[in-house]
């Protein structure tokens, strides 16, 4: 009977309320400042209409993630967690104000915006692993799966709402009308997180000799190195981003190679919809029990899903492939989350975590730059309607604009499916939910201040 209670909705909002508050914060304010680069992305291409210049908007926001990530992950495990992400938001938002402080003066330049974003990435780089390794010690174990697919669903939410919010928004309020919606949803954040305190981790430390600066911000990938299973389980979810830069370099010109760019947006909408749909599945769902099997079954389906977009030359094959393409790639980071939180040590997941972001960060950007070419410059002309291939390949999938890029997203398929098959039958990655110990059997769940305490006491029904 105690085991039922314990399956119940009710009871699951009880083990992971204290990590539903912070998550309310961080997803207002995950919309709030996707509205602001929304609004901001929006300004540069009016100003320059340059793609360039739009697309360096995107470097300022990602390179400092990727340097910054080995000093990062080394003060978040030495520093307070909640402090953290309190200060690091506090002081990401300065360069917000600056902007609309430029914007109302007159004086908004460009590289104004470049300079910003780079010095709010800074914080960031600290914020984003801090808030991860802090999962750990919010959310029981069996419950890893809900909380990291609640993450995702913040993601597609902000991802989702950004884009028409901001455009009805910037034609209400303006751009300095923005900023401060911006600064608003921030401080309801910190407010949310300096109502909760975070527990101290039980798990006893990791032995660390005392070594050179330069050791302890490389004990990330040290350690990673040690588990090879974990890097296995990392280098998954980095070809994972990989695949997504690259359907995200080749949708606009293949939708458009098949229809008017009217349909393009909401194309991009439902793709939204996908991811924010995925991480409600996995967030209500919670996964297999086994992650790893999650993970290499969402990665069969992805490749099955990608040759399934490139097979025709048909808008709705297309759709519905990408769409279920974006619908797993959710799950899939739930799952390699999940294996993370439960197997690195809270005291040095800040490093771990640092790095494993870095290491994923690259895979997006380097789909962007690999595809992009090898459509344009290689495969394209050969689906050509006078093509090398035209008269083998273009017999089964068809030729002209777009099959270049058809083809390339079932050889994706086709190499996703294969490389996953490979990885099955490598004993560490298949085991490393068997061979790594778990590191938290059991969660001291967080305090809530007084007032929220009875608030969230008072707002469940008595069982």
């Amino acid at each position: 009977m105690l085991a039922i209670i314990e399956k119940t909705p009710l009871t699951i909002f009880r083990e992971m309320k204290l990590f539903i508050i912070v998550w309310v914060g961080q997803l207002i304010a995950s919309i709030g400042s996707s509205i602001t680069a929304f609004a901001l992305d929006v300004w540069v291409y009016e100003h320059t209409g340059s793609v360039t210049q739009f697309a360096l908007i995107t470097l300022s926001n990602t390179l400092p993630l990727i340097l910054l990530a080995p000093v990062a992950g080394l003060l978040v495990d030495r520093w307070d967690r909640r402090w953290t992400m309190i200060l690091s938001d506090l002081f990401a938002t300065l360069a917000t104000v600056a902007i609309g402080a430029l914007f109302i003066i007159g004086r908004l330049e460009v590289w104004h915006i470049y300079l910003a974003n780079t010095f709010s990435a800074i914080f960031m780089a600290f914020q984003i692993p801090a808030f991860i390794a802090s999962i750990t010690l919010l959310v029981p174990k069996q419950h890893l799966g809900r909380a990291n697919g609640m993450l995702s669903f913040m993601n597609g939410t902000a991802r989702l709402v950004a884009p028409p919010l901001g455009g009805i928004l910037l034609g209400m309020i303006s751009l300095q009308g923005i900023i401060v919606l911006h600064l608003t949803t921030v401080f309801l954040s910190i407010t949310l997180l300096l109502l909760v305190q975070f527990p101290k981790s039980s798990t006893p430390a990791v032995a660390i000799e005392e070594s050179s600066f330069l050791k302890e911000t490389t004990y990330g990938l040290t350690y990673l190195l040690a588990r090879p299973g974990l890097l296995g389980v990392l280098i998954i979810s980095a070809y994972s981003l990989f695949l997504i830069g690259c359907v995200q370099v080749i949708t606009i010109p293949l939708v458009l190679s098949f229809a008017p760019v009217t349909v393009l947006g909401t194309i991009l909408s439902l793709f939204g919809v996908a991811i924010l749909a995925g991480g409600l599945l996995i967030g209500i769902w919670g996964g297999l029990e086994r992650n790893i099997n999650t993970i290499y079954s969402c990665m069969l389906l992805t490749g099955v899903f990608l040759i399934v977009a490139g097979l025709q030359a048909s808008i709705f094959v297309f759709i519905v492939g990408i769409f279920l393409f974006f619908l797993i790639r959710p799950i899939i980071a739930s799952s390699t989350q999940a294996i993370f939180q439960s197997k690195v040590e809270p005291l040095v997941q800040g490093r771990v975590f640092s790095i494993k972001g870095a290491i994923e960060a690259v895979g997006l950007p380097l789909g962007y730059i690999t595809i992009g070419p090898l459509a344009e410059k290689v495969f394209e002309p050969l689906m050509a309607t006078d093509g090398f291939l035209a008269g083998s390949i273009g017999q089964i999938i068809g030729v002209g604009t777009g099959r270049g890029m058809g083809l390339l997203c079932i050889i994706m398929g086709i190499l996703t499916i294969s490389a996953t098959c490979i990885a099955y039958f490598y004993p560490r990655l298949r085991l490393v939910e068997d061979e790594l110990p778990d590191v938290i059997d059991e969660v001291a769940l967080a305090r809530p201040a007084a007032g929220i305490a009875a608030i969230t006491t008072s707002a469940l029904p008595k069982v």
